[in-house]
């Protein structure tokens, strides 16, 4: 089949790379277009990806992000009318699943956050939907999802492209030229999605998080901004022990480097819980089922007070534990291409 990938947003990118090569060694052709925002392109880049880039971010205001939705929708439907595509796939790609719906091409979008509003959308309109075995079957049929396009896999999207992880031995270099020694206590934090329509809120925090961490002379922060505007912000506060890298870093490598992960979303926090890294969840909002069975399982703390912050005592993290849930992704191929 001819298969059409939307990255919309930076964790898309290692996901749908584990997936592209499933599907080129079945025999399929894909071809990949990405939006430009956060650190898409740059990391699809550095991942080997031949992306086409179309469209960008719409801002924090919530009627320019309906108005930019259906820009790149119809620059997409544009994009792809002559390509004679079998599938579309995403994760949660709305503008792509606008353009493919008025393209009448099949469309699969996977989805493993229970509370984005945007899911009215995208679960209405997508051919067939793919989540997580503990996404809860009331907020599918909230959102419109019927439950004859509705398919489960185990494990959570993170599970897909580390289940067969090895850290880049190599990586330490990298670390060493950012003023890392791995003598120190490494810990990786992401702050807030302030843009995001599910992150309509203020995350103090996280703020308070980072200025008790960087009282440790031995703790070393890299901060992952998510905009150009966080780069700025943070960047002001940079100092020896706190590091905002200028270009995009191998995700994996640096977390699997990391003693402790921190982040006020959810991504990087189960790609922690997926390769035994200690993590905790300073995320201010509802929390997802795939979280919450993270945190049942001992993979994830949560962080909901000053006292959750003094309690961290940050420490050399022992050998990695990985989850090695290596059948997940040939449960997701098959589901995506039945």
């Amino acid at each position: 089949m001819r298969l059409w990938i939307d990255l919309a947003n930076s964790p898309h990118v290692p996901f749908f790379k584990a997936l592209i090569s499933r599907f080129n060694t079945q025999g399929h052709e894909v071809e990949t277009t990405a939006r430009d925002f956060a650190e898409t392109l740059p990391l699809a880049a550095a991942a080997g990806l031949t992306t086409h880039a179309v469209g960008s971010h719409g801002g924090g205001q919530v009627s320019a992000k309906a108005t930019n939705l259906m820009n790149r929708a119809w620059q997409l439907a544009g994009w792809a009318r002559k390509r004679n595509f079998d599938l579309a796939i995403s994760h949660n790609s709305y503008s792509q699943i606008l353009a493919a719906r008025a393209l009448r091409i099949k469309n699969v979008t996977l989805m493993d956050y229970e509370y984005q509003p945007a899911n009215h959308l995208a679960f209405r309109l997508t051919s067939r939907l793919i989540v997580p075995a503990s996404f809860p079957a009331k907020r599918l049929r909230r959102y419109g999802a019927s439950s004859r396009k509705v398919l489960r896999y185990n494990g959570t999207k993170e599970d897909v492209y580390l289940a067969d992880f090895t850290p880049d031995p190599n990586f330490k270099a990298k670390l060493t030229e950012l003023g890392i020694d791995m003598s120190n206590v490494i810990i990786l934090v992401r702050p807030p999605a302030h843009d995001a329509l599910y992150h309509r809120f203020q995350n103090k925090l996280f703020d308070e998080a980072l200025t008790l961490l960087l009282g440790n002379e031995n703790v070393r922060v890299v901060l992952l901004p998510r905009n150009e505007s966080q780069r700025a912000t943070y960047s002001e506060r940079a100092a020896e022990n706190l590091i905002v890298p200028a270009k995009p870093l191998d995700g994996s490598n640096l977390i699997a480097a990391s003693d402790l992960v921190i982040s006020a979303g959810g991504t990087i926090n189960r790609e922690a819980a997926a390769l035994g890294v200690p993590a905790a969840s300073i995320y201010a909002g509802k929390w997802a089922a795939v979280d919450e069975q993270l945190m049942k399982e001992g993979r994830l703390k949560r962080i909901i007070s000053a006292d959750d912050i003094r309690a961290l005592n940050p420490v050399k993290k022992p050998p990695l534990n990985p989850r090695r849930s290596v059948e997940v992704i040939d449960e997701v191929v098959r589901l995506i291409l039945e």
